[in-house]
Formats: C-alpha cells, structure tokens, sequence
C-alpha cells in the first residue's frame, strides 16, 4: 500500500458539497420520508392518481427552494426526483401531470449545476439507507443494486484524481507505472460491484420490474433518461488511459450523450482531457523510439502495468456484457437498448476496444518489433464473436500482479 493511500483526504473533506454523501443522505428539505415510505406500495398498486397527489404535495415553493443549500437541493431532486420515475413507469408525464413542478426542477438543477432530474448519483449515493431508503419497489434485489452501484463511487473518485496525475507523466518516468498501479487498486471496486450484482440481483427482476422505471422524462420538451448505472462514468478512466485518440465514433456519440449527467467536477475533468494524448499512445510512441530488442526496465514496467489495470476494465466490462445479453435477451427484455440509452452492439464494441487496448500494451512487453505496428494502429472494429474471456460474461480476475508502488 503507497502512502497516498494512507493519506488520501475523505470525500468529505475535497471541498465539493456533492461528496458529502452523509449529509445528502441524512438531508430530508421536502419532508419526504413518510410519503416516500409508502411509495413502493404505490407503485405495486399502478396508482398514478396517488402519486400525482404525492408528487403534488412534495412540490415546494420555488422562492423558498431557492434559499436551499445545494446539499439540501440534491436531497429534493433525489426525492422529486423518484416520483417522477414511478410516475413515467405507470405511462403518466410527470411535468403535465404537476406542471408546478417544472421551474422547481429547472431551479434546483441550476442549484446543483446538473440536469434538471435525477441521476444515479441521487438514486444510489446520496441516497439514505435502512428504513430511509428510497425504492421504488421496496423490494431486496432492488437494494442490492443500489449497492453494487454505491460500492464503485469512492474508488471511481479516487483513481479519477490519479488518472489526472497519469496525464502529466510519460512512460519513462517511474511514477507512470505507479499511478497505473494506484488506478488499478481503486478500480478493483468495479468487478465487486458487478459480481454483487449477478449474485443479488437477478436479469428477470431488473429486466421486467425494476428497468421500466427508469424511462427518459419529458422536461420543458427535452427528454432526460433515468437514473441509469452507465451514468456511473468509468469512461472517465478510458478517457485517459486510451479513449481520447484511440475511440470509434459510436462510444464517441454514446459519451458526447451521457457527459450531462455527471458531477460538475467530472466534466470538467473531460474538458482537461478530451484532446489530450492516452497512456495508450504515449507507451506506442516510446516504443517506437526505441533501437533495442528489449525494452529498458522502466518502459517495460510501465506497459506491463498499463496492461493490469486495462485488464480490470475488460473484465468488469466482459461479466458486465453478459449480465445485459440476460436482461435484454429476445424473450425477456422490453426494451431495446439500456437504461443508459446504449444498445448492447455498444457494449461489445467497448469491451472490443478495451481489450485491443490491453492486448498491445501487454505485447509492448516482449520483442520491440513485434508490437510497435500494433500499438501504432489499434483495431477499432466492432467484432460480432465475443472471445474465450467473455462467452458467458465472465473473464478471468484481475486481482493478481501489480507493483509496489
């Protein structure tokens, strides 16, 4: 374990409110927490008008909304927020149902800088658990996916800050294989949430009960989507490892959609790095100036440390792959595409360029000449035949090697 680990500030203590997940949590401005209690028995019953009437009754007044702290006004977008989901599940518009409620959204979405409906973040984070809890349907499975999702957030936080610190060093520098290392460690939280999810949650409960809550909303004519776990922005991490000159036009369209949805902070770290250089192309460069057979130590550990924490990534994405191929199978799904807006050629086409991506930096180790053509142009196509790794959505663990870093 590096002292950065030992050191590393709370969430709490980074200055942003949107990570003090505790007081978001315990937070409760509209009074929701018995009208909320009830809400699953609503939403078993299709009841519409009640939740009309709900939705009506926790709508607050905008001038006194807008006095909110943006803790508090992330705690009402969470409980309005949830509303409006079970309201679009049972095919009611919850805007033209509680037209009061739209310059509330529009003004707590200004508050907190975000959309002006919930996200995953309220949804899963800055949402209290035990008796508190907001569910839609109340029931376990339901729960542990909002686990899964909470269990990736301090982690996704924390290798986002060395990703940065990734960005400003070049593979010959001992730090480079370190922070690779480092991004790894914090990364790991990612396979654990997808195997909580395929032991708790089951693709009949997500694909038939709980996915249908979370339809695109209609707000002042412009459809937002629900709070969808893709909104969890592990291409982030991709951005600078490989994704901002290494891409395909499609993951590109899918994350010019899906930026709206993070935290401020998080978009601002893709407008720093969207036109930056990967750790991907930086390793090919160095290769390429190289004149030996083998490369010198410190490349060497670098591109066997870019290959570990790619490989951690290609293996939440294989197992998440083939959760998906369940709940979107021919006879279950009732939709065709995920939550996220994303179809699943998408996913294959990611977990395709995540792989290509791990495979030349894990080539970069052996003979020079064997990978500096690879690594100069990586395979960006969308393969139709899934590999050995993923056929039935799992690849092997990632969980060994890693340096000392």
């Amino acid at each position: 374990m590096a002292l950065y680990d030992l050191v590393a500030p709370r969430l709490e203590e980074r200055g942003d409110p949107r990570y003090c997940l505790a007081d978001i949590c315990a937070a409760d401005p509209l009074g929701a927490d018995a009208v909320l209690a009830a809400l699953p028995a609503m939403n078993a019953d299709a009841d519409a008008p009640a939740l009309t009437v709900a939705l009506r009754t926790l709508v607050p007044d905008p001038d006194l909304a807008a006095e909110w702290s943006v803790i508090d006004a992330l705690a009402a977008m969470r409980d309005l927020g949830i509303l409006l989901g079970s309201l679009k599940r049972h095919g009611v518009q919850p805007v033209a149902a509680v037209p009061e409620v739209l310059p509330v959204l529009e003004l707590l979405g200004r508050r907190t800088d975000m959309v002006p409906r919930d996200t995953v973040h309220h949804y899963t984070t800055w949402n209290p658990s035990g008796p508190r809890r907001r569910m839609y349907t109340g029931h376990p499975m339901e729960a542990h996916l909002q686990e899964a999702v909470r269990m990736v957030f301090p982690g996704l936080v924390a290798a986002l800050d060395t990703c940065s610190r990734l960005a400003r060093l070049e593979p010959y520098d001992p730090g480079f294989a370190c922070a690779l290392d480092r991004i790894g460690r914090h990364l790991r939280s990612t396979v654990d949430s997808i195997d909580h999810t395929v032991t708790h949650v089951s693709p009949e409960f997500f694909a038939l009960t709980l996915r249908p809550y979370f339809e695109e909303v209609d707000i002042a004519g412009r459809d937002y989507l629900g709070p969808a776990a893709a909104q969890v922005p592990l291409w982030l991490v991709d951005l600078t490892l490989w994704q901002c000159d290494r891409s395909n036009p499609a993951y590109d369209a899918f994350l010019a959609g899906s930026l709206q949805y993070s935290l401020p902070s998080w978009r601002d770290f893709h407008d720093r790095h969207a036109g930056g250089v990967s750790a991907v192309s930086k390793l090919s460069a160095a290769i390429s100036w190289e004149n030996v057979e083998r490369l010198p130590p410190q490349l060497a550990a670098s591109a066997q440390a870019l290959g570990r924490v790619l490989r951690i990534l290609k293996t939440f994405r294989a197992r998440h792959l083939g959760v998906a191929r369940k709940a979107y199978a021919d006879d279950l799904r009732l939709y065709d595409e995920g939550s996220g807006g994303a179809p699943i050629t998408l996913l294959r086409s990611i977990l395709d360029l995540t792989r290509d991506n791990e495979t030349l930096a894990r080539h970069a180790t052996g003979a020079r000449s064997e990978c500096v053509t690879a690594l100069s142009r990586p395979d960006r196509s969308d393969r139709s035949n899934p590999s050995d790794g993923d056929r039935s959505g799992r690849a092997s663990d990632p969980r060994s090697g890693g340096s000392s870093c």
